[in-house]
């Protein structure tokens, strides 16, 4: 049987340079002499620690969970805002300005509001995650119904197409592309906002196991691998969402090399 080139190369060139990675990784630890940053292989050892204490599921399923929960909600919100926004003119006059305006503040910066709105619970991350998300989303979505192009409207009007279903059959499945693109910068920043939440404002999820390593007889392996642990999860998600666009409804929007 000959093999698949090119899904080959695929699988073969990226696991070269993670095995390049972590040897250039290994040997950097043991040249310097240091006792304070781990090795992979001390990493690895950590992520199999925290496995067997039963920490390392209980805290991916509350990152996960708080992500979840504040990406969806700022899809459910994002999505039609920018719809509205991108095809009602005074919609977009009345509202870009405030979005602008909030755009810009980093979730950070809204971490001791929501303690003090919702205190040290889920709530807190949950929002933050949802600020961080929806303004990305929301401008996506916004910009790929204005810089949609105009034949497919005038096809539409051809047909007789208008009022819901315009945006239903039309305006939707032009601007999915682009808001698909949108979702998956959206969930990067979601990612990096519950880790720095986590540090903060509650007691569990990875961002805690992170800064907890760190406090508790500064555990660097533990550290590390719950820096790992971010990455491969961040990966996984990003892929998930790739998966997107590979429906047909969405593939035509995306150039072929």
């Amino acid at each position: 049987m000959r093999m698949n080139f090119p899904q080959t190369r695929a699988v073969l060139l990226p696991a070269l340079t993670v095995a390049a990675c972590l040897m250039a990784w290994h040997w950097l630890v043991k040249l310097s002499g240091t006792d304070l940053f781990p090795t992979p292989l001390e990493v690895a050892r950590g992520i199999l620690e925290l496995g067997e204490r039963g920490l390392l599921a209980k805290y991916i399923t509350a990152s996960l969970f708080r992500v979840t929960w504040g990406f969806f909600l700022a899809v459910a919100v994002g999505v039609p805002l920018g719809l509205a926004l991108g095809w009602f003119r005074s919609a977009y006059q009345a509202l870009n300005p405030v979005i602008q305006i909030l755009r810009p503040i980093s979730p950070i910066a809204w971490i001791p509001v929501a303690i003090l709105w919702f205190g040290i619970d889920d709530t807190a991350p949950v929002f933050l995650i949802f600020l961080a998300s929806v303004f990305p989303i929301t401008v996506s979505t916004t910009a790929a119904v204005q810089n949609m192009q105009l034949v497919y409207l005038r096809a539409a009007r051809n047909f007789g197409i208008r009022g819901p279903q315009l945006f239903r059959r039309v305006i939707l499945p032009a601007a999915l592309p682009q808001i698909i693109t949108g979702v998956r910068i959206a969930l990067g920043i979601a990612w990096l906002v519950v880790v720095a939440a986590e540090m903060i404002a509650v007691n569990s999820g990875l961002g805690y196991l992170i800064i907890d390593a760190r406090n508790a007889g500064k555990r660097y392996d533990l550290v590390v691998a719950g820096m790992v642990m971010i990455g491969l999860i961040g990966l996984v998600l990003d892929l998930l969402i790739r998966r997107l666009e590979t429906f047909d409804e969405v593939r035509w929007g995306y150039g072929q090399r």
